[in-house]
């Protein structure tokens, strides 16, 4: 069984980072699921793949691997572009602007 570490990404629906900083180690889906005939929610059996660990540096995360003697893979995370620049919203309004603003 291999387990999978990595970075995650951003939500798509927030402009912040929050939760991106830290390396998360996943479990794989070691059975398939099954669907219930009666509602048609699906199940499974394996409680290991919904083990999520975070831990704080990658260094951390293949220390716990290579001590619990499990087989990883890393995936490096996806850098944002350089120029991005924190703003705020009174910006928007600032005399020194290189454009003027309208609606």
């Amino acid at each position: 069984m291999r387990v999978r570490i990595y970075q995650p990404s951003r939500n798509a629906m927030q402009s912040g980072t929050a939760r991106t900083r830290s390396w998360i180690l996943e479990f794989p889906p070691s059975d398939q699921r099954d669907l219930d005939p009666l509602m048609g929610w699906t199940s499974s059996d394996d409680t290991q793949s919904q083990v999520r660990l975070r831990f704080d540096t990658l260094k951390q995360a293949e220390e716990y691997a290579r001590e619990r003697g499990l087989d990883y893979i890393v995936q490096p995370p996806h850098q944002r572009g350089v120029n991005i620049r924190p703003r705020g919203y009174g910006e928007n309004f600032a005399t020194d602007r290189r454009a003027p603003w309208t609606h």
